[in-house]
């Protein structure tokens, strides 16, 4: 009996809600804000298309608390074909091969780097461990996409990632949820058609409450960390609609109440569980960035962006004469504003319907040889930018300047 691709995407979602909360509860890991199947905006007026029949042969890395390695649904994408898992934690890797249908696993990513069929690697690891493994990937001649930040708090980090980009020529993707959020997916399109002029204003802002050390986290990476060392969720509010960057920045901190958030308890010394930055942009407008640990009941990603010729607040885009430019028949109506479809076999997935398009844009960036939404220049704009205000929160907000990326073509 055929199966149409909503009861394929009610059966796979039941079914991988069994798989998870069964490998969860043999973790004891707790469910996690921002991993639920949240509702999205998607054109249902045209159908995917397969355009290509090749295989990529793909390697994922990292389960983890999150299960991260999974969540993108490159295991069920029709041009992937998972060829070997990894994952320091045996029972964790056992579990990873379980959910992506791969009988092969490798006990490191070392290991998993010396199999020469694997041409991508999709790395879902702890924060500080990207950089290095993104670099270590590409010196083997394969693709990479990473979870977000590119790099952690190192901007010679950040250069060496950017000059293997440019000299090896491989692709590179971070996959920064937000980008695909329908309001930034939205926004850039709009941006694109000079709906917003150049944007005056933008704000964007993360929140992530963490009152216990609840989630668990390779060598407790997350236990106080800097809050702008991971700033790629507010920032692309910004950088994923204009594809430009901050230029400088003067960034505030306040400490936070959180015992484990103190400087004392946490490896980095950072005193602050919220920091607020105020940048300037490459248009030469402002943007407030907010990253937060210790808001109680806060958590999500939201923003505002405001320009020269409309701005877009909560869900509506207003243009200057007032219009709401999405609703109507207006001009603007002809801007492809909601995220196309993907394959039948792919679901949306969670944090705001962003992971199986993220995972999409990397196979299809490898298929049809261009580079990513959310590439190199993109990555690290969006992060060392948080780096540096972190550096201007310690100064008690000396106006500082950010290191520029600008990927040729």
């Amino acid at each position: 009996m055929p199966i149409s691709r909503r009861s394929f995407l009610t059966r796979a979602a039941l079914g991988g809600t069994v798989l998870s909360t069964a490998v969860a509860s043999a973790q004891n890991t707790p469910n996690i804000a921002g991993f639920d199947q949240t509702q999205t905006v998607i054109d249902d007026s045209t159908v995917w298309q397969q355009t290509f029949d090749r295989k990529i042969k793909m390697g994922l890395v990292g389960f983890g608390a999150c299960q991260f390695g999974t969540q993108f649904a490159l295991q069920d994408h029709p041009n992937v074909e998972i060829v070997a898992v990894s994952d320091l934690f045996p029972d964790r890797c056992a579990a990873m091969a379980q959910v992506a249908r791969c009988e092969k696993t490798y006990p490191s990513l070392e290991e998993m780097l010396k199999d020469d069929s694997i041409e991508a690697i999709f790395l879902g690891t702890d924060a500080p461990s990207h950089a290095q493994q993104c670099l270590d990937v590409m010196k083997r001649g394969k693709h990479v996409a990473t979870a977000c930040p590119a790099t952690w708090g190192n901007l010679e980090e950040a250069d060496m990632l950017f000059e293997m980009v440019k000299e090896t020529k491989l692709n590179y993707m971070m996959f920064e949820t937000s980008a695909y959020h329908d309001k930034v997916y939205a926004a850039r399109q709009i941006y694109k058609a000079d709906g917003f002029g150049e944007l005056i204003y933008t704000e964007g802002e993360y929140y992530h409450y963490f009152p216990t050390m609840y989630i668990g986290s390779h060598n407790n990476w997350r236990v106080g960390l800097p809050p702008q060392w991971y700033p790629t969720h507010s920032n692309a509010y910004y950088i994923c609609v204009t594809d430009g960057s901050f230029t400088e920045v003067s960034c505030m901190g306040k400490p936070s109440i959180i015992p484990h958030l103190m400087p004392e308890n946490n490896v980095y010394k950072n005193p602050f569980g919220s920091e607020i930055a105020l940048f300037r942009t490459s248009e030469g407008g402002t943007a407030r960035m907010a990253v937060c640990w210790d808001l109680p009941q806060m958590h999500g990603e939201v923003g505002r962006m405001s320009g020269q010729k409309g701005h877009f607040w909560g869900t509506r885009y207003i243009d200057i004469q007032g219009r709401d430019i999405l609703n109507t028949d207006e001009p603007l109506k002809s801007v492809k504003w909601k995220k196309p479809p993907l394959p039948p076999t792919v679901s949306p997935g969670g944090h705001g319907g962003s992971h199986g398009h993220l995972g999409h844009e990397f196979v299809m960036s490898i298929l049809e040889n261009r580079k990513p939404y959310v590439d190199i220049a993109l990555s690290l704009n969006m992060t060392v930018a948080g780096i540096v205000a972190h550096q201007s929160a310690l100064k008690d907000g000396e106006l500082l300047k950010i290191p520029q990326y600008v990927f040729p073509g």
